[in-house]
């Protein structure tokens, strides 16, 4: 069994897969000064308390925005499993052709739900928009080549900022909403971001749609954790909430040459 990470600014977004299946999935705090020790603990005990034993997890791949927890989760790795993770990280194999100026700038994740991506929809034109803590647009061409984005605050980020920086407005359960009109200030709130997401999303994937590929309609993927609350609004060709966690899993079969003993400086580029 593989177990996949994906440590984003918010959570860290894991599944054990069997082959291609996925066994279970999990989130957790990416709290930052997390100790190893605490990472370790978390990762076996949510594993076992869904009747999968620590011990049969072979491989460890994980991709990261977040620097300063790699250090923790790769040395909990290596004390609590005695696997050196993989680490999706520039120089590895990824089979894409990465077209912003500096391509060590594009997010871990993001390259990861491009690697996924193109090998589910290979000969397609792709959007991928990915809801977490920020929203962000990848645009890849059907020859597999990365063209760039777009970020915009994420959901949460939003209504945090709104409760942080305004001295009467409530912390809100996100959901989807049916009418624009709010009849209370919670309402309001909801309505507001519900419908201000989804009109910046329709906006830059039509942009994005013009400007990358000449009007020619692309396959439009949803996925993080907020994906599905715009279900019935059908911006998306395809809702894939694990898209990530599959592009790790691609990522370490592209790169055959490294084993659980080895660092990921080792990975053959």
């Amino acid at each position: 069994m593989i177990l996949s990470l994906d440590v984003g600014n918010t959570q860290i977004y894991g599944g054990v897969f069997d082959k291609d299946k996925m066994l279970l999935s999990f989130r957790r705090n990416s709290r930052h000064g997390s100790s190893s020790d605490e990472v370790g603990v978390f990762l076996r005990m949510v594993l076992r308390e869904n009747g999968i034993d620590p011990k049969g997890i072979s491989q460890i791949v994980l991709c990261s925005v977040v620097p300063d927890v790699i250090f923790s989760l790769k040395g909990a790795c290596q004390k609590y499993f005695n696997l050196t993770p993989f680490i999706l990280q520039a120089g590895v194999k990824t089979g894409l052709r990465i077209k912003y100026r500096n391509p060590l700038e594009v997010g871990a994740d993001r390259i990861a739900n491009s690697i996924a991506a193109t090998n589910l929809y290979p000969d397609r034109h792709l959007i991928l928009v990915d809801l977490g803590t920020a929203t962000t647009f990848c645009a890849v061409t059907k020859q597999h080549d990365y063209l760039g984005g777009s970020i915009i605050s994420g959901l949460k980020l939003s209504m945090e900022s709104l409760e942080a920086k305004t001295a009467k407005l409530p912390s809100i359960e996100i959901v989807a909403r049916n009418e624009v009109l709010g009849l209370s200030t919670i309402e309001s709130l909801q309505s507001g971001l519900y419908y201000g997401h989804l009109g910046a999303m329709r906006e830059i994937i039509t942009r994005m749609t013009n400007e990358c590929f000449q009007g020619e309609k692309p396959f439009v993927i949803g996925t993080g954790g907020f994906s599905s609350l715009f279900e019935k609004e059908k911006i998306f060709d395809a809702i894939i909430p694990d898209l990530v966690l599959k592009g790790n899993l691609i990522a370490l079969q592209m790169n055959q040459n490294y084993s659980k003993n080895q660092s990921a400086a080792g990975v053959e580029k």
